[in-house]
């Protein structure tokens, strides 16, 4: 399992740029949630408890039924940061690491952005 780090930190850095052009404040916290997955849970697993040791909280995995009947499960490890595109290069390139470590998906990451009642 290798995820293509080059792509992410791409990903990264556009998010960044969009969300400073669409008005959000680099100042402020955002809670930053970086979105892994895999069909072996075992794997998802060791991923949650490598990244709970480097600081990440980390939700309950869900689990998704796909269309050809197999499962998948997901779960998100969240950050709290400002939205400095440096940051959240490292923050990409660790989760990226771990995952690839224990073999899941990172999918990257994204935030909320706007009135919390939108």
């Amino acid at each position: 399992m290798a995820n293509d780090l080059f792509q992410l930190l791409q990903q990264s850095k556009a998010t960044v740029d969009a969300l400073i052009a669409d008005g959000a404040n680099p100042d402020d916290t955002y809670q930053i949630e970086h979105h892994l997955c895999s069909a072996d849970f075992t794997k998802l697993e060791k991923a949650a408890v490598e990244l709970v040791k480097v600081g990440y909280h980390v939700d309950d995995a869900d689990e998704f039924e796909l269309d050809d009947g197999s499962r998948l499960f997901a779960f998100v490890a969240v950050s709290r940061v400002k939205l400095d595109a440096e940051l959240l290069q490292q923050q990409t390139h660790e989760v990226t690491q771990i995952a690839d470590l224990v073999g899941v998906d990172y999918d990257g990451w994204g935030t909320y952005f706007g009135d919390e009642e939108e």
